[in-house]
């Protein structure tokens, strides 16, 4: 018996030890919603969950007038943006326009929606007459304002926005300007 008893008890403890539920492994399936159209034959729709407000299908911005530093600036600020904000995007920002080489020195302004007005005075950018970000082109710097706050900074890239971080969508903040250099 005393045998037997390390057995049992070792037998026991595999059964009934906790593991995942196999069923966790699968993914749920999709709801759908389910109705009969006109010729009374039975449809069914995926319901959306998530909402994209102006999905990026297709990059814009493939303007020639706009430097093509601007394009690698672009990229630098997406490759160096993190998944959440440290509050820096002024920063970064700065970062990759000398990183590309679009500025020749670091811009000196401490707040983010400062940035419009240095870009232009001093490094030859121009405002652009676009409103929407989504249409911004490629490179472009967005700059926000804010009332009490320092405001934002972006700059487009092909998959979305950059700056301290990377996003699909723009700033919610109003918008001060899109800013390029030719």
């Amino acid at each position: 018996m005393r045998k037997i008893t390390p057995l049992i008890l070792c037998l026991c403890c595999v059964t009934f030890y906790p593991r995942p539920a196999a069923a966790l492994n699968f993914s749920a399936p999709k709801p759908k919603f389910g109705y009969r159209d006109a010729s009374g034959k039975k449809q069914s729709l995926e319901i959306v969950d998530k909402y994209y407000p102006k999905k990026i299908v297709q990059p814009f911005g493939n303007d020639s007038k706009i430097d093509p530093k601007l394009r690698r600036a672009a990229t630098i600020a997406e490759e160096r943006a993190r998944a959440h904000s440290l509050s820096k995007c002024w920063h970064y920002v700065k970062e990759a326009l000398v990183a590309a080489g679009v500025v020749s020195s670091r811009p000196k302004t401490p707040l983010a929606k400062q940035a419009g007005q240095e870009l232009v005075n001093n490094y030859g950018f121009k405002k652009l007459p676009v409103t929407d970000p989504y249409q911004a082109p490629v490179g472009a710097v967005l700059v926000y304002g804010a009332k009490r706050a320092a405001g934002h900074v972006e700059i487009r890239t092909e998959s979305g926005f950059a700056s301290d971080f990377r996003s699909k969508t723009p700033s919610r903040r109003p918008l001060l300007g899109i800013f390029a250099k030719s």
